[in-house]
C-alpha cells in the first residue's frame, strides 16, 4: 500500500539522504504503536535502497520524554560496530521543525519478525544469545539511565485479575529495596517483535528508543513477560535458562527484576498488543493474556520465595 507524506517531511528525507535522492514509494511498517513507522524506497545514483522513517506522533510520550528522537539517534550510533546489527542512522529531527514531527531516519535491515517459529528452541536460543551479546557493552558514557515506568507504591488493586492479593504483594516487593545487580547497556524493549530474522538466523535488532544503562535483569525480564503473554510461562522460563547459559557468570538472576518488569507493563487491564496481531498471532485474546500474566506472576512469587 503506497501512502503519501507531507511535502515538508519528504523534503527533509531527501535532504538528509543526499543530492539526487528520489522517493519512489512510501508504505507503512507493521508493529508501530507508540510511533508512526514508514518504509521509504529511495533511488539515488542508479541504486535503490530502503529506509525507515520513525515519526514520534504520541503526544503523551513526547511530553514525558521530549528527547525521543535524539535518544534513538544516540542509541543507534552507540551500538554501531559493537557486534550487533542495528539500523544505520541517517538523520534525526529533535523538535519536528524540519520534518513536521520529531523523527529519526535510518537504513532498513533485511529480515522479518517471526512469532511462529518452526523450531521453537532454536528460536529461543537465538533470542537469548543476541541479548547476551548486547549486554557485553557496559554503557560507558552513554547518557541515558534506566527508570521505572510505573510507581509500585501507587498501583491499584487489579480488578481484572483472579489473584489480586498476589499482585498487591508484588507491588509491595517492587516498591522495596532493590537488590544489587550488574549494570550494562540495555535495549530496554527487547522482545520478539523487535528482532528480525532471515533463514533461521537473527539479522538485526530494531527499536532502540528506550536503550539506556540499567540492570541486565530488566532486559531479560521484559523479554520474559512478552514471551509469557505470547506463549506461556514455560517458554519464558526456557528463555531464561538459555540466557543464563550464554551469559555464564556475567549474570546473576534475581526474580525482583522480573517482578519489576512485569509491573512496568501494566497500564489498565492487560490486552492483546496490536503489533502481535499484525504479525499473525491471531489466537490471542485479552482474557488469555490476563490469565497468562496471573500464571506468570505466581511463578515469579514462587521464585522470589525460593531465592
Amino acid at each position: 500500500m503506497n501512502i503519501t507524506l507531507p511535502k515538508k517531511t519528504l523534503d527533509w528525507v531527501v535532504k538528509s539522504i543526499g543530492e539526487g535522492a528520489k522517493i519512489q514509494r512510501v508504505q507503512p511498517i507493521a508493529g508501530g504503536t507508540s510511533s508512526t513507522l514508514r518504509e521509504l524506497l529511495v533511488c539515488r545514483a542508479d541504486k535503490t535502497e530502503s529506509y525507515v522513517l520513525r515519526m514520534f506522533s504520541n503526544k503523551e510520550w513526547l511530553e514525558q520524554e521530549p528527547d525521543l528522537a535524539q535518544h534513538e539517534a544516540e542509541s543507534l550510533q552507540y551500538m554501531r560496530c559493537r557486534g550487533i546489527t542495528v539500523p544505520q542512522l541517517i538523520a534525526f529531527d529533535q523538535t519536528g521543525e524540519e520534518c513536521g514531527l520529531p523523527a529519526t531516519l535510518m537504513t532498513k535491515i533485511n529480515g522479518e519478525v517471526v512469532l511462529q517459529p518452526m523450531e521453537e528452541q532454536v528460536w529461543i536460543d537465538e533470542l537469548a544469545l543476541t541479548l547476551a551479546k548486547i549486554h557485553k557493552t557496559e554503557g560507558e558514557e552513554f547518557p541515558f539511565e534506566h527508570f521505572s515506568y510505573n510507581n509500585a507504591l501507587t498501583m491499584e488493586r487489579p480488578l481484572w485479575s483472579k489473584v489480586p492479593n498476589e499482585w498487591m504483594r508484588a507491588f509491595y516487593i517492587a516498591a522495596g529495596i532493590r537488590p544489587q545487580t550488574q549494570l550494562s547497556f540495555i535495549h530496554r524493549d527487547y522482545h520478539p517483535s523487535n528482532v528480525l530474522w532471515e533463514g533461521g538466523k537473527i539479522t538485526g535488532v530494531v527499536d532502540w528508543v528506550n536503550a539506556c544503562v540499567g540492570p541486565i535483569g530488566v532486559d531479560v525480564g521484559h523479554c520474559r513477560v512478552n514471551l509469557a503473554q505470547l506463549y506461556g510461562v514455560s517458554t519464558a522460563d526456557r528463555f531464561l535458562a538459555a540466557y543464563q547459559n550464554y551469559s555464564k557468570e556475567s549474570f546473576k538472576y534475581h526474580p525482583y527484576w522480573d517482578l519489576l518488569s512485569l509491573i512496568d507493563i501494566l497500564d489498565g487491564p492487560p490486552s492483546v498488543y496490536t503489533g502481535w496481531l499484525e504479525f499473525g498471532m491471531i489466537g490471542l485474546s485479552d482474557e488469555l493474556i490476563q490469565h497468562r500474566l496471573d500464571e506468570y506472576l505466581l511463578s515469579l512469587l514462587d521464585r522470589f520465595d525460593e531465592h
